[in-house]
């Protein structure tokens, strides 16, 4: 797992000083998502997948380096459009040997601790142009991919144990008025913060082995002031998020998962004296095999409860007097996937989605069964990507 990912292609700009890397990618593509919101309202075919990205390198010496990336995204309502920047850091190589090495990061530094955490803002590096959901979910991708704060990565590596590496963050991420409605809809006026974002992980592959396996644990806190003429009360919400994650990577077949559950707390914000703690699971299970040089295919099935005591959804059903479909309380999702290289900067995704449930659906605290109607829903895309 690398804190920054620049490996792009062996055909990246030129750039007279070594010591400066600059790389990027333009990816655009069309997508459909019928019977739901989750690209538009009208659920009709979208280019409202764009994604711009620049992003570059300084090696200051040999134990500091300069990192950064800007992007601009518009991917209907999965996320706010617009552009932001998603890290700015300064890396420290503090300590190395044959066997240990130590790294600092300061700044608004990269989340390290998910299986695909380093390589999800990069169109060509994830698996599929709609990654899991039950993972990684859209309407908190900005906050997910990183934040401002500190990180340290401890890696260690001999010929008997394999390789370990060890990643620990702590920080915070800003979030915008735009952000804030993708997360809890437009009958909110008050101020959305990010209190703490605290995050571990360690990775493990054996010595002459294919396989990788990782855990990682996070624990972040939110607060809600209300706004005039507010739908909600000032609020808090507490989240922890637990995984255990396994990569195997072969000539022709690669396979990975994750296992999590997580805890979401909300106090008071519904209300005053509100107060809800739920406990729900998830996983999924990808199958990526290379049919030529070229040409890959994937297939993915995942699956999430929002509660693990409510799985089908009909305690929030009747807890909400009918107003919250059952299908609100999971999703569910099975997709494949194509991907081919035309050249070496040049790459067409496509997949297909058969979706179930609308539990993965913004914004989350303001559930919208109008525009949600159907427990199934179907969501297909083609992207193409340039990178440099």
């Amino acid at each position: 797992m690398c804190s920054v990912y620049f490996a792009f292609n062996a055909n990246a700009a030129k750039i007279p000083d070594e010591s400066l890397q600059v790389h990027g990618f333009v990816a655009q593509g069309v997508i459909d998502a019928n019977n739901s919101n989750f690209i538009n309202a009208d659920e009709s075919v979208s280019l409202e997948l764009t994604e711009i990205g620049l992003n570059a390198s300084y090696q200051l010496n040999d134990d500091f380096r300069i990192a950064g990336q800007v992007v601009y995204l518009n991917g209907g309502n999965r996320y706010h459009a617009g552009p932001r920047l998603d890290y700015l850091l300064l890396e420290w190589d503090a300590f190395h040997n044959e066997s240990w090495q130590a790294s600092f990061y300061f700044g608004r530094v990269k989340n390290n601790h998910w299986l695909y955490s380093s390589t999800r803002d990069i169109p060509f590096a994830r698996p599929s142009i709609i990654i899991p959901q039950v993972v990684y979910f859209d309407g908190f991708r900005d906050i997910a991919v990183g934040g401002d704060g500190a990180a340290v990565k401890l890696s260690y590596s001999d010929d008997s144990l394999g390789e370990i590496d060890f990643n620990f963050s702590r920080g915070k991420s800003t979030i915008s008025n735009k952000q804030a409605d993708v997360i809890l809809g437009d009958l909110s006026t008050g101020e959305f913060g990010h209190d703490l974002d605290l995050q571990a992980s360690v990775y493990w592959r054996p010595a002459n082995s294919q396989w990788r396996f990782g855990f990682s644990a996070l624990d972040s806190t939110f607060n809600y002031d209300s706004g005039n003429l507010d739908n909600y009360s000032d609020g808090s919400f507490t989240f922890q998020f637990y995984t255990a994650n396994a990569l195997y990577e072969g000539e022709f077949w690669e396979f990975t998962g994750e296992l999590f559950q997580e805890r979401f707390i909300t106090k008071d914000f519904y209300f005053s004296t509100f107060k809800r703690d739920e406990v729900g699971q998830g996983y999924y299970l990808q199958a990526r095999y290379k049919l030529q040089k070229d040409l890959s295919i994937m297939a993915r099935h995942e699956r999430f409860y929002n509660n693990k005591e409510d799985k089908n959804g009909s305690k929030l059903e009747q807890n909400t007097g009918g107003l919250v479909p059952a299908y609100f309380g999971f999703h569910n999702d099975t997709v494949i996937g194509l991907s081919y290289d035309f050249s070496s900067d040049f790459r067409v995704n496509a997949e297909y989605h058969w979706m179930q449930g609308a539990a993965r659906l913004s914004p989350i605290v303001q559930p919208d069964p109008v525009a949600n109607g159907s427990k199934n829903w179907q969501v297909w895309a083609i992207q193409l990507m340039y990178w440099f």
